[in-house]
């Protein structure tokens, strides 16, 4: 089972680098960021159609136009607030939309896939994607809801085939989608190259842009190059204020780059203010585990845990749940039952890591190591299930397959929980 290392060994990896590197994301630049804060033009523009088509709506007379804008203004809603609820009440005016026109309105169904989606309801997101392709879409419509649903599923050969047929030298979704392939065939600078690509081909959109510049953003840190990903999440925020994804990577940067958790807490409790995601509460767990602060950890591990496994957040949280499981919560048993769910939702190269993850943590070794061999050896790994699978490798003896695991995850660090990389690099020294 994983075990964090000792809280004294985080301060001395932390002082020993805090002169090393030019300081990034300064005090200045977070105040000045945080004082200047308002909500974007984007968000009153979308609460004004929101009130628009809720007004239209005839609960007597059911319609398709008024009710699906309405649904789609709330979907934005929560992309631009983080109120899970909104995205919850696009679920139902969507299925009541479905329900009124006898499932026979394909449009319906492919919004309702795109919700699955986003939501990690993958099995179901097919389901509905082949109800609306049956009823008849447009072929981009077909070839790109195709490509996100079959990449989540891990049907990459699949996706590829999508993709291709929706090649075009000036559309933003293709190259945000090819960003992705390219990431998962470990070409990042063509993956980066992509989404910088998307950002250019926005237009005016502000906040399609500032959505590809925050995943630039994320490459360039998993490139190990936090300068030009500040930069990005930067951009992001100019584009959308209340992007709260670039605002926690500048914060991330301002822990893992500049050794400077003091900042990182203030970012990520700006953020706390502003989004009820639970998604912040992950990274103020991590930091307090930086600053050596164990009873802060534990505590905002267990109110992560408490919020992501809520109903109203299904299975959206579970690959950090069982990072927490298999860690400071010490929970073995409820990680292994999350990476089961998590099979049977989508099974790819990803999730069967957790699973051998969380086997291996409940001391099943033998069984860990058997799926090990049948389904994640040799496949595409983020830097986290690299880890994973180094730790793996060790418990079983095998040394230079642990190290070759433990340097691949090294190549991106940034990517790794902060005691992670503090033992990653200790293994590597030795």
């Amino acid at each position: 089972m994983k075990k964090l290392l000792p809280a004294l060994l985080l301060p001395i990896w932390l002082g020993s680098c805090r002169h090393e590197e030019k300081t990034l994301v300064s005090a200045i630049l977070t105040d000045s960021l945080i004082t200047h804060f308002t909500l974007p033009p984007v968000a009153a523009r979308n609460e004004t159609e929101l009130q628009f088509w809720k007004s239209r709506i005839n609960p007597a007379n059911p319609g398709y136009l008024n009710e699906s804008r309405y649904a789609a203004c709330l979907n934005m809603a929560f992309r631009l607030s983080g109120e899970i609820d909104s995205l919850k009440k696009a679920d139902s005016i969507l299925l009541a939309l479905d329900r009124n026109f006898n499932h026979r309105e394909a449009s319906a169904c492919l919004a309702l896939a795109a919700q699955g989606i986003s939501q990690h309801r993958f099995r179901e997101a097919d389901s509905l994607l082949r109800k609306a392709k049956a009823l008849g879409l447009r072929p981009y419509e077909s070839h790109a809801a195709s490509f996100d649903v079959a990449f989540e599923l891990g049907n990459y050969f699949q996706a590829k085939a999508e993709l291709n047929a929706i090649r075009s030298p000036g559309d933003y979704g293709y190259y945000f989608r090819r960003s992705r392939l390219d990431h998962l065939d470990g070409e990042l600078d063509s993956a980066i190259a992509d989404m910088e690509r998307a950002a250019g081909l926005a237009g005016t959109n502000g906040y399609l842009k500032g959505v590809a510049l925050s995943n630039a953003g994320d490459l360039y840190l998993h490139a190990e190059d936090p300068v030009r990903a500040k930069e990005a999440y930067l951009q992001g925020i100019r584009q959308n204020s209340a992007d709260f994804h670039s605002w926690m990577g500048l914060g991330w940067i301002a822990l893992i780059h500049d050794k400077d958790a003091r900042m990182a807490d203030t970012i990520f409790r700006f953020v706390h203010s502003k989004n009820p995601l639970p998604d912040v509460l992950f990274r103020l767990e991590q930091m307090a585990g930086v600053r050596g602060d164990s009873g802060l950890q534990l505590r905002y591990a267990r109110d992560f845990a408490r919020e992501a496994t809520r109903p109203v957040y299904g299975g959206m949280y579970n690959k950090y749940l069982i990072q927490l499981y298999t860690g400071v919560l010490h929970d073995p048993a409820a990680a292994e039952a999350l990476a089961t769910a998590e099979l049977q939702n989508r099974a790819t190269p990803q999730t069967y890591a957790w699973q051998v993850w969380a086997l291996f943590a409940c001391n099943k070794r033998e069984d860990a190591y058997a799926l090990f061999q049948r389904q994640v050896s040799g496949k595409p790994l983020e830097a986290l299930e690299l880890f994973w699978m180094g730790r793996l490798m060790e418990g079983a003896g095998k040394n230079y397959n642990a190290r070759e695991f433990f340097r691949a995850a090294a190549r991106s660090r940034y990517d790794l929980d902060p005691a992670d990389a503090v033992y990653v690099q200790k293994k590597l020294e030795e």
